[in-house]
């Protein structure tokens, strides 16, 4: 199966955000193709600060599944206009499985997978 896990919740919500790739990565667990695309706060999770100081209640450490879902093979994509909104830029998703992407990928992706869930 193909997931969509969409996540709009950043930093401020480290249980939320943990979350949202914990549940990626037990797709990923379970031999389904997943992709993320992360919109609103959600982008600067990419940022490897925030990867290694967010850690949610319950949910885990974001670095462990952010780095479980690569190593499966998942995608990420970045919502062009929010990452420019916070100054997200090339240099901070470069060498990640990463892309900035408009709101009709976002539709592409949903259209395309067999579940989504939206965190």
């Amino acid at each position: 199966m193909k997931f969509l896990i969409h996540v709009t919740c950043g930093p401020d919500n480290p249980t939320k955000a943990a979350l949202a790739f914990l549940v990626a990565k037990t797709a990923t667990d379970e031999g389904h193709t997943v992709a993320l695309f992360l919109a609103g706060d959600a982008v600067t999770l990419l940022k490897d600060s925030e990867l290694d100081k967010v850690v949610g209640l319950g949910t885990g450490k974001l670095r462990d599944h952010y780095d479980a879902i690569v190593k499966a093979g998942g995608k990420f994509y970045l919502s062009g206009m929010s990452s420019k909104a916070r100054g997200l830029s090339d240099a901070e998703i470069a060498g990640k499985p990463a892309e900035f992407a408009m709101p009709t990928v976002l539709v592409r992706l949903a259209t395309d997978s067999d579940k989504m869930f939206t965190y």
